[in-house]
């Protein structure tokens, strides 16, 4: 098991003196009070990603995104001009839901010259614009330019689609230096993707705590390994090779991801046999942009470096491994004590039946550690709630668990200052 040495400041969490080394208080993640807070000073005010312009690949196509954290639901859509916009999906008569199913709640994907409401039938064309009205006569002065569907600032960063109800800043300046440091990795090559939606009942951001630290890992994920690479970690704990905070957003860069691994034994009969495992696919895909990587990606320079794993505030998480793919987790809050977790897992297209089932093998492998880790949460919110214990000392490997918390009580604090 390699040793890596912490910062010259002697701790990584000491490098940034703001975060302090006390205890954490969790009421954050308990309070309905608090959850309405958040809504409002995070949620309504930042830049929030909702997908990626793959799902929005020609004029026409469209998809619907559901934020019940701000209490709206958002249609995003190429236009014939080939730009992306977004849209609260409500129509201006009435207030119906304009884009929807069988089911209002639930989000859907399709192609359209033009959205039409199920109620009246008024019509919108994809820029927005009022085109039709229903017994336009019956109205009372109506200007059509006066009621197009209300339109939401929308910005593309590397092919991943943002939204903002009240933008303070513009996407770039609020993603800032630690996504400029991702900017001319081959996302938009990596176009397979597999996906895993699950309603959590957690707090939100009590699963970004679980995927923002690997301190777990030797522990939670120990029957994932052979017995003796098992032993070992338990043995020798775990280590990071890098952590950086850009605030709002941070990172944790790490070893392992190997492939294929140093020794075949070390894992399992199928990962053998398919040349694949959690890591990804063993073959690394011949594609532009691996090699040299971009900056901000693996900052330690590492030769053990596996993955890296950003969160990008308030709840994305942009994975990036070693061996050529990437996954991304969102968790969107419906309550104080629910979230909807999502993840995707992108890979460059197969080629033969081998390369999909070795990123088939990959998902898989990934679902099981995203239960193990999902599995723990719900029990912990439970004991969270009782309000018994509440204050929790984190360790060095924590620090991102630390800045995240802080990250929302100075986003509550100044939202709330601003209002007095």
């Amino acid at each position: 098991m390699p040793h890596f040495s912490k910062p010259e400041a002697g701790s990584w969490t000491e490098q940034y003196p703001e975060l302090g080394t006390s205890p954490v208080n969790y009421e954050d993640s308990i309070d309905p009070a608090y959850y309405e807070a958040e809504r409002e000073a995070i949620f309504k005010r930042t830049w929030l990603n909702v997908g990626r312009v793959e799902q929005v690949p020609k004029p026409g196509h469209y998809f619907t995104k559901e934020l019940a954290a701000a209490g709206t639901s958002l249609i995003i859509v190429r236009g014939r001009d080939q730009q992306v916009r977004a849209f609260h999906n409500v129509c201006r008569h009435r207030g119906n839901k304009l884009v929807w199913n069988d089911f209002p709640g639930e989000e859907v994907k399709g192609t359209c010259r033009q959205f039409t409401c199920k109620y009246h039938a008024w019509r919108y064309d994809l820029t927005g614009k009022l085109t039709f009205v229903q017994q336009e006569g019956e109205f009372f002065d109506l200007d059509k330019d006066d009621y197009g569907l209300k339109e939401v600032a929308c910005d593309i960063w590397e092919g991943f689609v943002f939204v903002n109800l009240d933008p303070q800043q513009g996407l770039r300046e609020y993603l800032g230096d630690m996504a400029k440091g991702l900017e001319g990795y081959p996302f938009h090559e990596m176009t397979d993707v597999f996906t895993y939606k699950a309603e959590v009942g957690s707090n939100w951001k009590l699963f970004i705590d679980a995927f923002a630290e690997f301190y777990h890992a030797p522990v939670l994920h120990q029957k994932q390994a052979t017995k003796e690479e098992a032993e070992k970690l338990l043995g020798y704990g775990f280590e990071a090779l890098h952590y950086e905070l850009h605030s709002p957003h941070s990172m944790i860069s790490s070893w392992g991801g190997m492939a294929p691994p140093k020794d075949p034994s070390m894992v399992k009969p199928i990962e053998r046999e398919l040349r694949s495992g959690l890591f990804g696919p063993w073959d690394r895909p011949d594609i532009a942009g691996l090699d040299p990587l971009p900056a901000g990606v693996n900052p330690a320079r590492h030769r053990s470096w596996g993955t890296d794993s950003f969160v990008l505030f308030p709840n994305f998480m942009l994975l990036l491994w070693a061996p050529g793919w990437y996954l991304t987790y969102h968790y969107w809050p419906t309550a104080v004590d629910k979230h909807l977790f999502e993840a995707n897992l992108y890979f460059v297209p197969a080629k033969t039946a081998r390369e999909r089932l070795a990123q088939e093998l990959t998902a898989v492998t990934f679902k099981e550690y995203a239960l193990q880790d999902g599995n723990t949460l719900e029990a912990t919110q439970t004991m969270l709630k009782g309000r018994y214990v509440t204050d929790f000392p984190l360790n060095d490997q924590e620090i991102l668990l630390r800045h995240l918390h802080k990250v929302v009580r100075d986003y509550v604090k100044e939202h709330a200052d601003a209002a007095e």
